[in-house]
């Protein structure tokens, strides 16, 4: 990673306005036809989480201001990015996992259980956060959530997603997200095209 001038950014105006703000975080929520992966996940026997995972940095990888954050009132660029998962730990805890995205599924599949599996049995966390723009994502699957808007801390300013349960209706399987974002790395339409975006990703993942 590297800081940047944000003057010679396209995000200057924001690191103007929103840098020192006393809460520059923004939550969006979209409910995601997820059936298509639901049944990937099933045939192929993958993991759901991994394949949301996926599509999340497939989704990311399309829109530039991904690789870029504030970071300790500076701005910083990044050539990888990397999805963050929270993993159930050998002492009944739970620990923070960051993934190398890799476009390559096979790839990211075989990262996914590797890391995951090491951060779960040594209860450490596993950090990419001085290599990679971090997505950070939690997965409350066993519960029946409408939506979270995530804390800020004033120091972690990576985007965030929340999901818990899916639902069914329809024949279709439905899963409701927030997406919460540092108003310095984006605005409000390239977040929407992200999310727009991991749909896409979810229609036509094979």
């Amino acid at each position: 990673m590297k800081e940047v001038n944000p003057q010679t950014t396209t995000r200057a105006y924001a690191f103007e306005m929103w840098m020192n703000a006393p809460m520059p975080m923004v939550t969006f929520f979209k409910t995601l036809d997820v059936s298509n992966l639901l049944k990937i996940s099933k045939k192929k026997r993958l993991k759901f989480n991994m394949l949301m995972c996926y599509c999340i940095g497939m989704a990311a990888s399309k829109v530039k201001e991904f690789y870029m954050l504030p970071v300790s009132g500076k701005l910083v660029q990044f050539d990888t990015i990397a999805v963050n998962t929270i993993v159930a730990n050998s002492a009944g805890e739970v620990s923070s996992c960051d993934l190398p995205f890799s476009k390559d599924l096979a790839q990211f599949n075989k990262a996914y259980l590797q890391l995951t599996k090491q951060v779960a049995e040594s209860c450490v966390d596993h950090d990419l956060s001085a290599e990679s723009m971090v997505i950070g994502t939690s997965a409350l699957a066993q519960y029946e959530i409408d939506g979270a808007v995530g804390m800020y801390s004033g120091i972690f300013n990576n985007p965030f997603m929340i999901w818990g349960k899916y639902k069914r209706a329809w024949l279709k399987t439905y899963l409701t997200v927030s997406f919460q974002f540092h108003h310095t790395q984006m605005d409000g339409a390239h977040a929407a095209q992200f999310l727009e975006y991991i749909q896409k990703e979810i229609d036509k993942i094979r």
